[in-house]
């Protein structure tokens, strides 16, 4: 199931947005959980990283579509966003936040049904690249690239990511099993390593964005390996 949102501040464009998707669910067996929402203000309050698409409308009287956008995009940096708009003046604005695409009012269904797919396909292969985090105040999505390793205490994981550090309950080998069909890697009991943030191993030391993770004897020789691999295959 794909969570879309619409933030259209005319009712008859959000209805026509809604019936739209309904009309593409049943072409394309597909399943929608619609939000809508009247402003730009509205989706910004209390913003979670829960949808997979979003479409905005670029002209809101509070906070436009194109300033939400930008919020968005600062705390969401993997949410497909398209824009809904009667104003082509905006498109290299809109390409600054990372805009896949703009589907022009009048809204036409034939128009939208196919950059309706081409945003699915958008959302489901970084769907394929994401985790998904119950966190204690809510849910967040990363990226798998935006988390550098993975760090068991007491039950308790430490996600180190380019965001900061963030704390969920779980074992070592849970996270092991989720992360397997990604570039991760045990450097020993404690940490499972990003592959991708590895970036030099000095002796028995990983370094790891800015922090220095030892690797142990047990490990060495499969941590060794795994990031040769890596950076073998790498394109």
């Amino acid at each position: 199931m794909y969570h879309i949102a619409i933030v259209e501040d005319e009712v008859e464009f959000r209805t026509q947005l809604q019936e739209y998707l309904k009309q593409y669910q049943k072409e394309n067996n597909v399943q929608f959980k619609i939000t809508t929402f009247e402003d730009g203000a509205e989706i910004l309050e209390d913003y979670q990283q829960l949808y997979d698409i979003i479409l905005l409308d670029i002209e809101m009287p509070k906070v436009n579509g194109m300033e939400a956008a930008e919020e968005i995009r600062r705390q969401d940096a993997d949410v497909v966003l398209m824009f809904i708009t009667n104003m082509a003046s905006y498109a290299i604005r809109g390409y600054e936040v990372g805009a896949l695409d703009f589907v022009m009012k009048p809204i036409n269904y034939y128009t939208f049904s196919m950059r309706l797919s081409r945003a699915l396909k958008r959302a489901k292969q970084k769907e394929q690249q994401q985790i998904l985090l119950t966190l204690s105040d809510g849910v967040k999505k990363f990226g798998i690239h935006q988390i550098h390793y993975i760090e068991v205490q007491n039950r308790m994981l430490h996600y180190h990511t380019d965001e900061g550090e963030y704390v969920v309950r779980g074992t070592m080998q849970s996270v092991e099993q989720m992360l397997a069909p990604y570039p991760f890697i045990k450097c020993n009991h404690w940490y499972i390593v990003n592959l991708m943030h590895v970036s030099e191993v000095k002796k028995n030391v990983a370094v790891v964005g800015n922090d220095e993770l030892e690797i142990s004897r047990r490990n060495r020789t499969a941590f060794l390996k795994a990031l040769t691999e890596y950076v073998g295959g790498a394109p």
